[in-house]
């Protein structure tokens, strides 16, 4: 396939991925009010498990406790995003949500809470390293918020070795 021909499905790709994720966000939106709807506590939980694996607890109780509680600072971090960027983050697990959007965007034939740790890694790193710029910022976008939240609990950091900030 010649560059121009590439072209021309990048930006048909794009603009068919923009106009199914609005329609997705119209059905069913991946934030309400400002905090993650079900749809999207559902996909955040999957790519915390994926992007977390081993740094979350290993006992299954302590575990769920730990993802239940970063659910909780990512629908605080989202609260905090300006308006637009919440828009975008809603169309994006929106997105994401729909068996179209799922496969397309994040190359996952399972849905969220039914595939496996490793599906879901798999699925994380093909959108990381993917051609598409639009992938790559959906993944972005996924592990930074993910990582972000789940890190700035004190209670994670003695798993990376940070003491806390020095007391001036």
């Amino acid at each position: 396939m010649q560059r121009r021909g590439l072209l021309k499905l990048g930006v048909t790709s794009a603009v068919a991925l923009s106009v199914v994720g609005g329609a997705a966000a119209w059905l069913q939106a991946g934030l309400d009010r400002g905090t993650l709807s079900p749809l999207g506590r559902e996909v955040f939980r999957s790519v915390a498990m994926a992007v977390l694996d081993k740094t979350l607890p290993a006992q299954d109780g302590a575990r769920e406790i730990a993802l239940d509680s970063l659910l909780n600072r990512v629908d605080v971090l989202v609260g905090a995003l300006p308006q637009h960027a919440q828009n975008e983050l809603s169309q994006l697990l929106s997105l994401l949500g729909t068996p179209a959007g799922r496969l397309g965007l994040a190359g996952l034939g399972t849905p969220w809470a039914d595939a496996s740790l490793e599906a879901v890694q798999k699925a994380l790193q093909g959108m990381r390293v993917s051609g598409l710029a639009l992938r790559q910022q959906a993944y972005a976008a996924l592990h930074d918020i993910t990582a972000g939240a789940y890190f700035s609990d004190p209670s994670s950091w003695p798993l990376l070795g940070y003491p806390g900030p020095l007391k001036i």
